[in-house]
Formats: structure tokens, sequence, C-alpha cells
């Protein structure tokens, strides 16, 4: 069966714009920006990298019109000067090369301008915004609240725009659309949603105004719609000219209704924009909610809003939204939409767009949706992407062809092992990975059990891994003889995290697991400790087939395990960071009563923010009870006593524990080679727990740093 997908795959036009396929970078607020609001090399290889493997459109996000107010990241790209356009030109000129087309996005922030806060400038406002109560800073650790919350930052001031005020904004929409034009930009999008000023104006919860500007939708569009006319006079009849607008605001049950979206979207027509960008907001007062709209965790949560759109409309809609390219290409078919934007699998892998057009989905690096692209600029750091080490690192990280191939042997076949073992395979050098177990993998099998989208990024190392020129040894225990034998120059240990239990009074007891045994019992591996702890449980599901048939599968296991877990209904785990909370989470799915006891004052270490924000709620809405601030925990039997915040030692029922503490990196194999005169580098959990990111990052930063 061909994996070609026709649709997705075939030119289109917004206006006068020729498209050489329909998969489109959405715009993305980077933070990659230089300091004087132009587009930095750093962006500027971003960007091109995104051309260069093959997106037919890229849509520079968030370009600031009157920059530096409205801002709402500090390294903003802006087009509000001329002295913006030689860097845009010169941008614009690169992605021509790769023959792609490039928009900018045209921005202001209003109430959501961080910048204008930090930088002590008024925010401006269509009316007083109504306050909301909400749990959203909950969900922040200590150190996150303090990077995005600066306590000597001024008060913040709201400033209600005049008429005069939107006279000057509206200028400013159109002075920005003539310098894109200038810097030989393809087109822009008006950015109209996602509760920056235009979408502000538009929300009826929002917007209060009692003048022309407010009241009706037609008075609620009336800004938006004299921005548009303003633009088009500014560049011409012919250039392309679009608007992205919220199908909703989710959470807000006085917010823009999909009716509302449909009627603007039709107005905007009659206007004379080429095209409707489909998106979402949300009442950014509920963490779950920035994982619900225009960067949401449910699949396909836009596409509804973007079929009545595109039902009201005649011009080409754009959507995006986790729509997974077969998806995609189901609904561009069908008429659903006719473009689809994407932003964190582009991130995830650049090349996304060559890989479709060759058939090649199989080859896709996928995105794991781990919110840490977005997770960066709410504490005001540059994008970045958990599985791509490369992403926003294009001039440090790429693979160069090396001019002193060596041989090395990686010792280890885990994410860090695996990436390190075909980045250096893709460079030119020989490659041997040497790995105890009879399978690659490493906890990222335990973690594709936990949460799915990881056992996407397991299958994918693992395919690129074997595609490769590495040797891959299974079965095979890395000693000095070995190496010597292997005649390895090098030697790269990933071998991951030491998982010692903490000192825990009542540690040793039999309904106690350490992580390492409840991967083990996850995965169907079996050990004299494991068997006596699951008092024959694993050997009646073994009698029955499943683990042995399993456990090399984690989508079949992930099955079985939901119908069979041989732990007792009352589980208490001890450790409230990554994995912990998701651990918690998939036993709750499986009807378990979980307890989560840790002593840091919040929850959540090692997930990303916009991630944590939503498994925070997940947990509550499953009924999972969460104790912070614990202090002297104890396992007695049957029971695990703590003493709370208020100093009162209290005690919660348990008849399995399980402690997900106490990973610590493990240099004991690194130690031994080096005294034994080899030359030795250490990546991934060895280090030092670092999860996925820091398994991806440090592999590429070693080989990128090699020569």
């Amino acid at each position: 069966m061909s994996k070609h997908l026709a649709s997705l795959s075939s030119p289109c036009r917004i206006g006068k714009m020729t498209l050489k396929n329909r998969m489109i970078v959405t715009a993305m607020g980077t933070n990659l920006g230089a300091e004087d609001g132009g587009c930095s090399e750093r962006l500027h290889a971003f960007h091109e990298r995104q051309a260069r493997g093959g997106a037919g459109l890229i849509v520079l996000g968030s370009v600031g019109v009157s920059w530096p107010a409205g801002g709402n990241q500090p390294r903003q790209l802006a087009i509000s000067r001329d002295a913006h356009i030689p860097s845009l030109k010169k941008l614009a000129d690169a992605v021509h090369a790769h023959g792609g087309k490039l928009a900018a996005q045209l921005h202001h922030g209003g109430l959501v301008a961080a910048q204008d806060r930090a930088e002590g400038r008024p925010m401006w406002v269509p009316s007083y915004p109504e306050v909301k109560a909400g749990d959203m800073q909950d969900a922040f650790l200590e150190s996150e609240l303090k990077a995005m919350f600066d306590p000597e930052a001024p008060e913040p001031r709201l400033h209600v725009m005049t008429k005069d005020d939107i006279g000057k904004l509206v200028a400013d929409f159109a002075a920005a659309a003539k310098r894109a034009v200038a810097a030989g930009i393809d087109g822009v999008e008006i950015h109209g949603g996602h509760g920056y000023i235009i979408s502000e104006f538009l929300s009826p919860l929002a917007n209060q105004r009692d003048d022309e500007y407010g009241g009706s939708l037609e008075n609620r569009a009336r800004f938006l719609l004299e921005i548009v006319a303003a633009v088009r006079e500014a560049v011409g009849p012919n250039y392309p000219l679009w608007c992205k607008i919220d199908s909703g605001e989710f959470g807000h049950d006085e917010g823009i209704s999909l009716a509302d979206a449909r009627d603007t979207a039709v107005l905007l027509e009659r206007a004379g924009v080429d095209a409707i960008t489909v998106s979402a907001y949300h009442n950014a007062a509920m963490g779950v909610n920035h994982s619900e709209s225009n960067i949401p965790h449910t699949p396909e949560r836009l596409v509804a809003g973007a079929m009545a759109i595109k039902a009201a409309v005649s011009v080409p809609v754009i959507t995006s939204g986790r729509i997974e390219p077969k998806a995609a290409d189901r609904h561009i078919a069908a008429g659903h939409f006719d473009m689809l934007g994407m932003g964190r699998k582009i991130l995830a892998d650049p090349d996304l767009p060559n890989k479709v057009m060759a058939g090649r989905l199989d080859d896709i690096r996928p995105c794991v949706y781990c919110y840490c692209c977005v997770s960066q600029i709410y504490t005001l750091n540059s994008i970045k992407c958990a599985v791509n080490p490369e992403t926003a690192f294009e001039t440090t990280r790429a693979l160069i062809a090396t001019s002193a191939a060596r041989h090395f042997a990686v010792v280890g076949g885990g994410p860090a092992g695996m990436e390190a073992a075909r980045r250096l395979a893709g460079r030119g050098h020989r490659v041997t990975l040497l790995e105890a177990a009879d399978r690659l993998g490493g906890t990222l099998q335990f973690a594709s059990i936990a949460y799915e989208p990881n056992e996407r990024l397991l299958r994918w190392l693992r395919r690129q891994t074997q595609q490769s020129a590495v040797d891959v040894r299974l079965n095979t225990q890395a000693t000095p003889a070995l190496l010597r034998q292997l005649g390895a120059d090098e030697v790269v240990v990933a071998t991951g995290a030491r998982r010692d239990l903490p000192d825990i009074p009542g540690k040793e007891r039999d309904f106690v697991f350490s992580g390492d045994e409840m991967r083990a019992l996850v995965l169907g591996e079996q050990g004299d400790s494991l068997r006596r702890k699951t008092s024959g449980l694993t050997r009646a599901l073994t009698r029955a087939g499943s683990v042995t048939g399993a456990n090399r599968h984690p989508w079949l296991l992930r099955q079985v395990s939901r119908a069979w877990l041989p732990l007792g209904r009352r589980i208490v785990v001890i450790g409230a960071e990554l994995v912990g909370l998701e651990l918690a989470e998939y036993l709750a799915h499986r009807g378990r009563e979980v307890t989560v006891i840790d002593s840091a004052a919040r929850a959540g270490a090692g997930l990303y923010l916009v991630r944590r924000m939503r498994l925070l709620h997940e947990l509550r809405e499953l009924g999972v009870v969460m104790v912070n601030r614990a202090r002297d925990i104890a396992i007695g039997e049957q029971r695990v006593s703590y003493r709370n915040y208020r100093g009162q030692r209290r005690q919660v029922e348990a008849e399995q524990v399980i402690v997900a503490q106490g990973a610590t990196g493990d240099q004991a194999l690194a130690e031994q080679l080096r005294e034994q005169d080899f030359t030795v580098h250490t990546i991934g959990d060895c280090n030092g727990v670092g999860y996925i990111e820091g398994a991806m990052e440090s592999a590429a930063e070693l080989v990128a740093g090699l020569d």
C-alpha cells in the first residue's frame, strides 16, 4: 500500500501565491530574534532549515508591528522599523532558494504584552478586563515563578484604547505590511487570535466597550476590518493577505463562540482576505486550558471548527492542532480544510514535508507532545525541542561529515546511546553499539508504557539505528577485554542512571517496589526479588502467554496491563517528579486508588510546564491524592506515614508502595574504563537524570563537538 499522501502533497494557492504543497510551518513565537527586533543569525538558520525540509510556506511568528510596544517576548521578531527590512530580506531570499514561500504574522500583544509590563509601558486593552480566578500558577515550580514573574518589575498598568489609539495601531499594521513587501516576504497573516489585541476586541467577554467598537459582532470586528482595509490599501490588490482567528475561547462560556468565528470569517472574506487560519484560545487562568486550544493535547481539537468555517467561506482554510499527516490528507481530500499548519511536528522534524512528499512516513521523527517547545517561552527562554536537539541549534549541532573517522563503541542502547550511535554513523564514524539486554530502548521502554507518545519515539530510534551503519550487538556486556578486541578508539558510555532506593524506613518490605522493579514488572521481565513480591501473579500471567508475548511490544503490553497488573487497589507512590506522576496516572487509569507523597513544595519537576499543568489537572480528575511538603516519610505494615507541613503525623493505607525516587548518575563503568586507559565520553542519565531531552541533547552535543 502506497504511503504517498497525494492531497497533502499537492500544490495550492493563497490568492495569487502558489505553494508547492499544503504543509505550512504555522506561526510560533520563538524568542530567537535579535535584541533590536531584527532576524538574528540563529532565527535565520532555524527557518532556513525548515525551508530546506520542504515546507510550502513558513509563517514568521508574532512579528511585532509596534515593537517594542505590544511585545510578548524579550527577543521577539519585529517589523516596526525600516531597519528591520534587511535581515528579513536575507531570510526571504534563503527561503525562496529552497522553493518555499515566506509570510509574516503581524502581531500586537495587547493585554498579553508581557514586555510592556516588564519594561513599564501601559498594556493596551479594548476595555478593563474581568479578572478570572484560576489555578494556572499552581503548576509552576518556584524557579519558574521567579523566571516569569519579576518581583522588581513595575506594577502593571492598563490603558483603554481611545479612537486615536485605534487609528495609530491600524496605521502600524499597514506600515508593517508595506515593510513585508519591501523585504520580499510573500504574504502577511494578521494575528486576530490567541488573546492578543485583535481577539480582545473580537471577544464579547474581553470587549466591554459601548462605542462603535463594542457590543454587536459587527462592532467588535470593526477594528480588525479596519486593519484589513488599511493593509490591503498598503500592499495592493494582488498581495496575499489573510487572517488568523479563534474558533472559540475554550473554558469561557461567554467568550468567542464558533458562530461568532464563522460570522467573522464571512466578514473577512467580504473584506478581501485571501484565506482564513482557524485556531482557538482559552481561559488562561486555568492551567489545563493551556494545552486545550492552539497547542492542544487532544488530537484534531480544531478540526470541527475549521470544517464549520470552511463551509461558510469560499477562500482557503488553514488549520493546525495535533493533526497527523495521514489524517490531514484525508481531511483535505474531503474538503474539510485546505492546508495543514504544523508547529510542534516541524520542530521535531523539519524534514517532515520532504518525507511526506517521498512517502517516507515511518522516517518522520515524532513529536511526543511533551510541551518542551512552548514551555520555554513561559519562562522567557528560546524555543527548543526535546526530541530534536538540532532545533534552534542548527548552526552548532547539525551533522557534518568528519575529516577524522574513528571507531566508537557506544555502551548502552537507550535513547542517548541510540541517538549518539546513529549521529556518529551519520558523520562517517564506524560505530559498534553494545546493549546488555535483548532489545534496544532502555528506560524509554518503561516511559512508553506510562505515556503512549513516547512509544513513537522508541520505534523511530530503533528504526533509525537499525537502518544506519551502526553495528548493533544485543545481549552483550561491555568489558575492557571486549572493547580491546573490537579495537575501539573511543568509548561512549550511555548506561543510564543508578536507581537505589532512598533511605526510607521500611523500604525493605515485600510490598515496596523500586523504580527498577516497577519497570521490570510492567515490561514482563523476571527476577528473584520481583517473583517474590508479586506472589505468583506474574507466573499465572506468564502461563497464559501474555507477558512472554507482549514484552517486546509496548502497544500490546499496554493492552495486557489494562486488564492485569499484580498490584492491589490502594497504592502509594513516593516521589512527585515526572516518573512518579506519570506512573500515578497510569495506575489511576487502571482503577487504583493512588496517593503521591513528596517532600517538595510543588509537584512535577522534570515535566515541562504546559504538560505539567495538564497532568496535575488530570490527576485531580482521576482522584489521585497529592501530598506535598511531607517529612519523615516511613513505610509501615500496609501503610505509609509522614509528617505534614503543619507538623502532624499522618498515614495512608497502602497495599503496595512504589518508590519513584533515588535515581542518580552512574559513572562506575566510565571510571573503570578510564582506569584501563580508554578514551571515554559519558552521555545521558549516567551524568544525572535528564529524561528524553537530556539524552538527546547530550548525544548531539557530544557528537557535534568531537572534531
